[in-house]
């Protein structure tokens, strides 16, 4: 059975209090918090066998080699794919996609076209422009309406034989969008052009199934699945990860080095230059364990009933906009908002003082802002560990502030 109370004593963290006050965190959507059982992981590995994988012969070496491996086997169970080496071990999002973008730079030629969504982080734009520089290929925009969702039916325009990439997010993280991402892939695929998945806001609330999506290249970070930082994962087809460039050259990725010339490993380790970071893959591994003793199901149905109750509250707050779409069903736990002509930072900096974590700004999403004609916004994102008297906490600091500042 899902209990909230049981679940939030598995997280220190929510136990401190922040400016004298309980801490509030409202800022999951940037980096959720990691629970016991995942920080038991950590601790046990720097603890009992903290050493290199894969090249060494000794236990330790062993011992971390066999914990790594399992961590990626239950990784590519988690996102049912079809084959443990179509899983590479990055440091993140960010990571994975340069990675593909670096891969494309000698396949894409200068006629080519590549497309992305309005709704993008500047990790799924930034690194597709550079890979435009460096080949010539031209990047096409996919627009997006008032309520923050795609208009699909301008996809068909911009799809032509000239197509060759296609990247867009699962979900917003500026405005909790759900994207209707099998249909995008479909419609890519009938003209041959790869597709990219940004999983990193879905990975949280959604179990992604890359083959039932049929996706070319899916992306995440561990850090927004209660895992520590700098570590993510990319998924990728094997005859597209066969076909790509290695992202780095260095040990690990090689099959036999000369002066003459150098051949590359086979996968995942083509892809995997240098020392990995040996104990983030086997704590991503161990938040995937956590995340599914929860369960996806119930995960989501809560955090639904979050939502709806936090969308209501706001909503009666006079002067509040919430951006992004009107229908609940068309977005996840996040919630994205402003009030009157009072700047984002100002209200923020408040709700801090009361214990309450927001994001505001652009949250790496300009393009999203511009389209409104806003600095930035208010942004409380919600995970399963959240309660709705933390919500009622958060409207009330709310209301206060913004007496504070009228």
């Amino acid at each position: 059975m899902f209990n909230v109370d049981n679940i939030r004593k598995d997280f220190p963290i929510l136990q401190r209090e922040v400016n004298g006050r309980p801490l509030i965190y409202l800022d999951n959507a940037a980096t959720s918090q990691t629970p016991q059982q995942v920080i038991d992981v950590i601790v046990d590995y720097y603890s009992n066998y903290n050493a290199n994988i894969h090249r060494g012969v000794h236990s330790l070496s062993q011992e971390a080699t066999d914990a790594y491996e399992q961590a990626r086997e239950k990784i590519r169970a988690h996102f049912n794919a079809k084959k443990s080496h179509e899983i590479i071990f990055t440091s993140g999002t960010t990571d994975s996609i340069n990675l593909v973008a670096n891969g494309f730079s000698s396949i894409l030629e200068s006629e080519d076209e590549i497309i992305v969504s309005a709704l993008e982080h500047h990790s799924n734009i930034v690194p597709w422009q550079m890979l435009c520089e460096r080949t010539g290929a031209r990047l096409k925009v996919l627009p997006m309406d008032e309520n923050g969702e795609l208009l699909i039916d301008e996809l068909d325009n911009l799809l032509s034989n000239k197509t060759k990439l296609v990247f867009v997010n699962h979900i917003s993280n500026a405005l909790g969008t759900i994207n209707p991402i099998k249909t995008i892939i479909d419609k890519a695929h009938k003209v041959g052009a790869a597709v990219l998945i940004d999983g990193a806001q879905s990975c949280p609330h959604i179990k992604p199934d890359v083959q039932d999506l049929d996706v070319d290249f899916y992306v995440c970070s561990a850090h927004k699945i209660c895992g520590p930082t700098g570590v993510g994962m990319l998924y990728g087809k094997e005859e597209w990860l066969n076909k790509m460039e290695p992202y780095r050259g260095g040990g690990e990725m090689i099959d036999q080095v000369s002066f003459e010339k150098t051949t590359y490993a086979g996968l995942p380790h083509k892809f995997e230059a240098g020392t990995p970071n040996v104990c983030g893959g086997i704590a991503f591994g161990a938040a995937i364990d956590y995340m599914n003793s929860i369960g996806f199901d119930n995960i989501a149905n809560y955090e639904n009933e979050l939502l709806h109750y936090a969308t209501e509250q706001l909503l009666e707050i006079e002067g509040l906009k919430i951006y992004g779409p009107k229908e609940l069903t068309h977005k996840t736990s996040v919630i994205s908002f402003n009030v009157r002509n009072i700047h984002p930072y100002d209200i923020g900096t408040l709700l801090d003082k009361m214990g309450i974590a927001v994001r505001t700004g652009h949250h790496c999403a300009q393009p999203i802002m511009d389209f409104f004609k806003i600095p930035g916004t208010i942004r409380a994102s919600f995970m399963f560990y959240n309660t709705k008297e933390e919500i009622d906490q958060f409207v009330a600091s709310l209301k206060k502030s913004i007496l504070m500042l009228s």
